[in-house]
């Protein structure tokens, strides 16, 4: 037998034996829940140690939503956070009566609601309008940081914008502040 003729004997039974290797053959595993993605954020600007702000990421399901986001700061710190130096300047809302959404919320007695009596956003282009409801009485310099900060950062992610953020507040007692975004740490 010539050599050209030997070579298929030879070459089948080693190709038989490489693709019998020992796993068997299977159909599809099932092995929990479809994946999930990232969960949706928003930055809520805090203070630590009496005046230098703070980002902390809060879930929510808007996370481009400057008057969701203010609504997240009206809530202020969780207990958890608060023994972890930071506080808010800007006075929570008297008659916020927060919902857990979640378990997590439940633990921390916060919520994404907050009401009624949460301040309004207008957007336009990159300026952002910030009336606030009664009651609140008059905001320091830091809690309008707080407000600015807050609001330009769900902005951000909802616009993807390069342009500096200007964020006008308003309260019911005639206080305005217009500010923007630039000095406001990185979320």
């Amino acid at each position: 037998m010539k050599a050209t003729h030997r070579l298929p004997l030879l070459v089948a039974p080693s190709l038989l034996a490489l693709s019998a290797c020992g796993i068997p053959a299977t159909g599809v595993v099932e092995a929990g829940g479809p994946a999930s993605g990232i969960a949706s954020v928003a930055s809520v600007y805090f203070v630590r140690d009496g005046g230098a702000l703070v980002a902390v990421p809060r879930t929510t399901a808007e996370p481009g939503d400057a008057g969701t986001a203010l609504d997240l700061l009206l809530l202020g710190p969780t207990d958890r956070e608060q023994s972890e130096g930071l506080a808010s300047e800007v006075p929570g809302m008297p008659s916020v009566a927060p919902v857990p959404t979640s378990k997590a919320d439940a633990v921390d007695g916060r919520s994404d609601e907050t009401g009624d009596d949460a301040p309004t956003v207008t957007v336009r282009d990159d300026t952002l309008s910030i009336e606030l409801p009664g009651g609140m009485g008059r905001l320091t310099g830091l809690a309008i940081r707080q407000l600015i900060c807050t609001a330009a950062a769900a902005h951000r992610v909802a616009t993807q914008s390069a342009n500096p953020v200007t964020v006008d507040v308003t309260s019911v007692y005639g206080q305005q502040t217009r500010g923007s975004d630039k000095g406001c740490p990185d979320p």
